[in-house]
């Protein structure tokens, strides 16, 4: 299903109707503020199995990244997140970045096995904030690839909808996407460093 929404109008009644499908273990396709990314409601271990079949990865080797609102509930998912770690990420969320920070139990039990590190995502997208804050709950993410050699990812979504039709349950169009991931910043240590530099400029 292609639902086509505006992030300067957006339709709480299209907004339920996503929200319904990830509480039923639906796997999803929405915008961000960097590429178009695969995305099931972090509490659904069935979705979670079913979006690390579509990435074609173990459920134990998969590293995906949470999406949430804002940073009021880091806390839920993560460990020992020190004061000069949580001003960075006040300054850059909403923005785009990926946060890398030591994960506690709930995630364990969220995967199911142990799992030492958490992607931590605040993106400045209306629709995919949206979606989390009516779900409830962060969503599971997992960016798009192109198999293109020239673009590395997806940025139409009507294309993204004829290559994932029947796939995927929804495929969110938000409009065009970036070309660009997002920069990814493992904070998980005492001082921040740089993992991989995206759409969101680092500096020391």
């Amino acid at each position: 299903m292609l639902l086509r929404i505006r992030p300067d109008n957006i339709d709480d009644r299209l907004i339920n109707q996503v929200v319904h499908c990830l509480q039923r273990g639906g796997i999803i396709i929405y915008p961000t503020d960097t590429v178009y990314t695969l995305g099931c409601d972090l509490t659904h271990r069935d979705a979670y199995e079913k979006l690390c079949k579509l990435k074609g990865l173990k459920p134990n080797k998969a590293n995906f990244s949470i999406v949430c609102y804002d940073l009021s509930h880091i806390s839920d998912y993560t460990l020992n997140v020190s004061n000069p770690c949580f001003k960075l990420m006040k300054r850059c969320l909403p923005g785009p970045y990926t946060f890398i920070l030591n994960a506690n139990n709930t995630v364990a039990k969220i995967y199911g096995y142990a799992k030492k590190t958490i992607g931590i995502r605040v993106p400045d997208n209306a629709i995919a904030r949206t979606i989390v804050d009516a779900l409830g709950a962060p969503i599971l993410s997992a960016s798009i690839k192109n198999e293109d050699t020239i673009l590395e990812y997806i940025t139409d979504p009507q294309e993204i909808y004829e290559l994932y039709d029947g796939i995927v349950d929804i495929v969110i169009d938000g409009g065009m996407g970036g070309n660009i991931a997002s920069t990814i910043i493992d904070y998980s240590g005492s001082e921040p460093v740089l993992v991989r530099e995206g759409k969101g400029p680092f500096e020391e």
